[in-house]
């Protein structure tokens, strides 16, 4: 009896690329497997064909062989490696990933067992609002998160207090089912999460009513944290070990803070530097003067030099932010506005007209018509 063409056998085009034969073959490895046929002498010998056809076409040097010469290309050693049992995946030329696939169709197989171990807990996320002070000096802060715990009242056993768990009698406490099962190709153990205990390898008889046997609680958490001195909106302060639980016997997850400082009435920050803006007076511009300037460590005098022009900006050394890594603070900027008064008395105008006049300048002051003295006296 001749043999069906291996392209025809996986429904691809001989023009159909490596990606496509493997996409083909999982499709058709999936319907004609034995476990999933059980029985089935039709779909044994189809899961035969389809492995045989996949073998050749999946390897670039025998699918060229075949390609000119046929089956007699291949010389039978298409099938060669199939009569020496499964004693592991990695000798099929790659098929480790794809029997996985098929072991997960029907629930058992070594992706479940891969799956079944210790579990990492989920990591939390918390996002804290700093005052600019607190975030420019470090503080102790109190956080309050939801969290899963172990049950308050059978303290993460599941069981009702004064009853304890018992080892399952289905699968003996290992947690696991294992299924073997005989093919043309040898032998597929498979191994599946017991249905009766769900992988714990224990019953819990009578469970916790608190819980309802899961042993396990949502529960406000509260947790002290250090800010250290620097911080900005956007950094990060990781909590190790204060995330969620883990699952059979893994380790817990991390808490992750991340800081949001909220704006001050004064101050802007740039990197560790401050800035301010600081109004004078147009005399305290024009003749010079001692001034008060506010920093994060209080009020400081400072003293500006006669002619200062509205937008100078003045440094005050190792006044700014403290450097989050190493020693040091940055400076703080004081850019000074100068205001120029908005209402004058007869007195101030004519003292500012004998000076203008005094240096040379030429005052044109904007009369008042009769409309303007109508919006004075009523206040429009």
């Amino acid at each position: 009896m001749s043999k069906r063409d291996y392209y025809e056998i996986l429904g691809v085009s001989k023009n159909a690329s490596e990606q496509e034969i493997k996409k083909a073959y999982r499709k058709l490895a999936k319907k004609y497997h034995p476990d999933l046929n059980p029985g089935d002498k039709e779909a044994e010998q189809k899961f035969k064909e389809i492995n045989e056809a996949y073998e050749v076409l999946s390897d670039s040097e025998k699918r060229a062989r075949y390609d000119r010469f046929g089956h007699a290309g291949v010389n039978g050693n298409a099938a060669g490696g199939f009569g020496q049992g499964f004693g592991g995946f990695e000798g099929f030329g790659g098929f480790g990933d794809i029997f996985d696939d098929i072991f997960e169709a029907f629930g058992g197989g070594f992706s479940h067992r891969r799956k079944s171990g210790p579990k990492r807990g989920a990591d939390l996320k918390y996002t804290l609002d700093l005052k600019f002070e607190e975030a420019a000096f470090g503080a102790q802060k109190e956080i309050k998160i939801m969290r899963t715990e172990d049950c308050s009242v059978c303290h993460g056993t599941g069981a009702k207090p004064g009853t304890k768990k018992t080892t399952c009698p289905k699968c003996n406490g290992t947690g696991e089912i294992r299924y073997a099962h005989n093919t043309p190709f040898g032998q597929f153990v498979n191994v599946r999460t017991c249905d009766r205990c769900h992988g714990t390898g224990e019953i819990i008889e009578v469970p916790c009513s608190n819980c309802g046997g899961t042993g396990k609680e949502r529960r406000l958490k509260k947790i002290n944290i250090k800010i250290p001195a620097g911080v900005d909106t956007g950094s990060v302060i990781p909590l190790r070990g204060e995330g969620e639980p883990g699952e059979k016997g893994g380790p817990p997850g991390d808490l992750y803070v991340y800081i949001n400082v909220l704006p001050h009435e004064i101050f802007e920050r740039e990197g560790n530097d401050v800035i301010c803006e600081i109004p004078i007076t147009f005399v305290q511009a024009a003749l010079g003067a001692t001034i008060e300037v506010p920093t994060l460590d209080g009020k400081v005098r400072y003293k500006i030099p006669e002619g200062t022009q509205t937008d100078t900006i003045f440094r005050l050394k190792n006044k700014g932010i403290p450097y989050i890594r190493g020693n040091g603070r940055g400076d703080q900027y004081v850019k000074v506005k100068v205001q120029v008064p908005k209402k004058l008395n007869e007195k101030q105008k004519q003292i500012l007209r004998e000076f203008a006049k005094a240096t040379g300048d030429t005052v044109h002051e904007h009369k008042k018509g009769f409309f303007d003295k109508v919006k004075d006296a009523f206040g429009g």
